[in-house]
């Protein structure tokens, strides 16, 4: 049976491994593994969107409102945008694969970081575009402003903070970068770790509200799996001018969000205090993770986000380090198939982290 040619070149993502595979695999009790792969809220979700589940459990037979309409008006608020603003995915990934559809095609090119969120990629790849990518792993908005002029993408994907290092754009610079990008240009701007950026410097801060209002070429998103704790729960959201959002409704699955995910999504964003607690914790963990690098000589990336990258030198391997950890029961991100000698470590409780502090000082 032949399949679409664009499938050949594409590489399945791979997703943290589940604590599920690990225990079969290597007979570890579950209650010794500690997942520190996938950037989840350690301390999980707000105690009052466990209630509201919890309340419409009977509603599970019918098909959830399509309209969104209370997800939307609580995120219109949040953000003092229109709820015509605003498209609802499964996951920011739904909505960034729908971008793609709406914009490229065989004959297009997309440029990114060279390390970066995969499912750009991917998702590029689903419609034969090319991949231009930059040579730095950091995001150099001058390289990019030359692969702009030279490669004349039709889309550009930033991230920031950036999945997978952590570093983030300074929003004065992202928005003089955008100034000269025409607006036949379809810029994402990827956010889904920005309330983490906010809680460490206001600096990285990127509004909704201004940058659709001053580009009507950008597409904002953001997400629930990170800070509010909801990643079993898969609800993203774009938010961009009523023009492109009317665009990327055209790609939309009918009923693509459950009932439970939508209440739960709307409860969270009614409980500020517990995200910024969370958020408080993390930069307090981070701190820890920052001192044991120093003192183990392992460069460490300035992070934004719940997770911090380490790179390690050429006396070690992140393949090995990371499998070794695993057959321990510490479950970590390596990103060789980024290129990199390094491993992502998502920051967890204080047990967590000093669990994973004993464990690689060990092992380097």
């Amino acid at each position: 049976m032949k399949f679409n040619k664009h499938l050949e070149d594409i590489t399945t993502y791979e997703a943290g491994k589940p604590i599920e595979l690990v225990v079969r695999e290597f007979g570890i009790d579950p209650k010794d593994i500690v997942k520190l792969a996938s950037n989840e809220n350690p301390h999980g979700c707000s105690p009052k969107v466990k209630d509201a589940v919890g309340n419409i459990l009977s509603k599970m037979a019918l098909y959830p409102d399509d309209s969104m309409i209370k997800l939307k008006d609580a995120l219109s608020h949040k953000y003092e945008v229109l709820n015509d603003n605003v498209i609802i995915g499964s996951g920011s990934d739904q909505v960034i694969e729908f971008a793609i559809h709406a914009k490229a095609s065989s004959s297009s090119k997309i440029l990114m970081n060279s390390v970066t969120f995969a499912m750009y990629e991917i998702y590029a790849k689903h419609v034969g575009a090319e991949v231009i990518r930059t040579s730095s792993v950091h995001h150099d908005l001058e390289e990019f402003y030359k692969l702009y002029v030279e490669q004349k993408p039709s889309m550009i994907f930033l991230c920031t903070p950036n999945n997978p290092t952590g570093d983030a754009i300074d929003r004065n610079e992202l928005f003089d970068f955008l100034k000269k990008i025409d607006n036949d240009t379809l810029v994402v701007v990827d956010c889904a770790y920005m309330e983490y950026a906010i809680g460490k410097d206001e600096g990285k801060k990127v509004e909704p509200k201004n940058l659709i209002s001053a580009f009507e070429n950008v597409l904002y998103l953001g997400t629930f799996s990170k800070a509010y704790g909801l990643g079993g729960m898969r609800v993203g959201y774009g938010i961009a001018n009523p023009k492109i959002i009317k665009e990327l409704y055209k790609l939309r699955p009918p009923f693509n969000i459950t009932t439970l995910s939508l209440e739960a999504a709307t409860v969270a964003l009614s409980d500020e205090a517990f995200v910024h607690a969370c958020i408080a914790d993390n930069f307090v963990e981070m701190k820890r993770y920052e001192e044991f690098a120093n003192s183990k000589k392992i460069d460490i990336i300035k992070s934004y986000t719940n997770f911090v990258t380490l790179c390690l030198d050429d006396t070690q391997n992140s393949t090995k380090i990371s499998n070794e950890l695993l057959q321990k029961g510490m479950i970590v991100r390596n990103l060789s198939s980024y290129n990199m000698n390094a491993i992502r470590v998502t920051i967890g409780t204080t047990s967590q982290n000093s669990r994973f502090f004993e464990l690689l000082a060990e092992l380097i």
